[in-house]
């Protein structure tokens, strides 16, 4: 997975986890909320993707 992420997209991880652990310094109970907001958004586009890939013929590439 992470060639396919390239040096952009393993960096954005990167931020996002940093801004995850510094919100959780903060208050856990917020950033539980935000990493369920997070990996939910995640499953709507991965499923977007897929149902897009489809319809283009190109299902199996995802």
């Amino acid at each position: 997975m992470i060639d396919k992420l390239g040096r952009s997209g393993i960096v954005g991880v990167l931020v996002i986890l940093g801004g995850l652990a510094l919100i959780a310094l903060a208050n856990p109970m917020i950033a539980g909320g935000l990493v369920l907001v997070l990996v939910g958004v995640g499953l709507i586009v991965h499923s977007l993707l897929k149902f897009a890939l489809n319809a283009l013929g190109m299902g199996g590439m995802l």
